[in-house]
Formats: structure tokens, C-alpha cells, sequence
């Protein structure tokens, strides 16, 4: 091939690859979906915004889907992996399995079980925490937060203990279900999370850069 195509060709090649831009998938329930929020407001979106604001280039694609349990997030997340061929998956799911108090160690099967399917996959994992209200009781409140501590444990992936961590307790940054959290929360929850999300950011950046 003359050289004059050859160019041309490689370069396309190359821009492209260097205009790929790794995909973070959101795996998570109502509470990453955006229940009850305007379309912008959930943390999701934000975060999108930090990553761009941080000179990252990853895309944020959120497939949470409201009233999500584990199993059937374990259930789809094959399809959404083979779709999407995210480098990184941010999982937060768990909630709806302990508001209808489900045993712990389904959750944890299912925790486990969608972590190897995402390294199987070739993505790391950011497991995303959540407790449950006091009035579950102190024994399943503390098997069902210790759940999410010893999958991490488990699978050697990084925590963020809970996702409203620094606000459970405030009512007014919450909507009238006193559940999910209002659009006024949703900065908070990306502060949260970004915690956790940083270094995996860096770390990706370190082991490039080494190449």
C-alpha cells in the first residue's frame, strides 16, 4: 500500500484509540437512578460533571434501575457488561434486599457473585455500602451492614461504607418518603463516592503512565 493511504490510515488509528473514552457503568437501585429527582439531578450525573471538572475522560453510564434487589441485578448485569465493556463498575445495590429483610448471606452471594462476573469481564469494582433504619434491629441492622465490609474483604475491591453517609440523619435532605435522598443530597452522595473512586482514577493514570 503507498505510503500516502498508509498515513492517513494509521493516524485514524491512532486518534481513535486515544479518543476512547473508559466507561464507568453505575449498577445500582433507585437510590443511583434518580427516583423522585428532575433528569440532572441524581448523583450519577453529577458525577459525570466532577470527572470532567478533574480532566478525566470517562463516561458515566447509569443503569440503575428503581426497586433493584441483588438477584435480579446478578441477573442482568451480564448483558450490561457485554454492552457497555465498562473499565470500572460502581455497585450499589443491596437497599431493597434489606428493606424487605432478606438473609444477609444472599446478599452477600450476590454481591460476590456480580464482583467476579465484573473482573471476569475485565472492570474493577467499587462496592457502594448501605445500612438499614434502626427499627430492622440492632442484630440484622449490623449483619446486614457487615455484609457489604466482608464481600469487600472477600473480593479485594474498595469500600465506600455507605452511600448517605454525613446526612442519614437529616430529614430535610430527604424526599417525603424519607428514603431516597432530594436533589439538595445528591452533591453530598458524589463527594462520597468520589472518596472512593479517586484512587482507582489515580491508580489507572500511575500504571499507564509506567508503560
Amino acid at each position: 500500500m503507498p505510503l500516502r493511504f498508509i498515513i492517513p490510515f494509521a493516524f485514524m488509528f491512532l486518534f481513535g484509540a486515544v479518543a476512547r473514552a473508559d466507561t464507568i457503568l453505575v449498577w445500582g437501585d433507585s437510590l443511583s437512578a434518580g427516583y423522585g429527582l428532575e433528569r440532572g439531578q441524581e448523583w450519577p450525573t453529577l458525577l459525570q460533571t466532577r470527572l470532567q471538572a478533574e480532566g478525566f475522560r470517562h463516561v458515566v453510564v447509569n443503569a440503575s434501575v428503581s426497586g433493584e434487589t441483588s438477584s435480579g441485578g446478578l441477573t442482568r448485569l451480564p448483558a450490561a457488561l457485554a454492552e457497555h465493556a465498562p473499565t470500572l463498575v460502581i455497585l450499589e445495590l443491596g437497599a431493597n434486599d434489606g428493606l424487605r429483610g432478606l438473609k444477609p448471606q444472599l446478599l452477600a452471594d450476590n454481591l460476590a457473585a456480580m464482583i467476579d462476573a465484573a473482573h471476569a469481564a475485565g472492570a474493577r469494582v467499587l462496592l457502594i455500602g448501605m445500612r438499614m433504619p434502626p427499627n430492622y434491629g440492632p442484630a440484622y441492622t449490623q449483619r446486614f451492614a457487615e455484609v457489604f465490609a466482608n464481600v469487600a474483604a472477600e473480593k479485594k475491591v474498595p469500600l465506600v461504607p455507605f452511600l448517605m453517609d454525613g446526612f442519614a440523619d437529616r430529614p430535610e435532605l430527604f424526599l417525603p418518603d424519607g428514603i431516597h435522598p432530594a436533589a439538595e443530597a445528591q452533591p453530598r452522595i458524589v463527594d462520597t463516592v468520589w472518596a472512593g473512586l479517586r484512587p482507582l482514577l489515580a491508580a489507572k493514570v500511575t500504571k499507564a503512565a509506567r508503560k
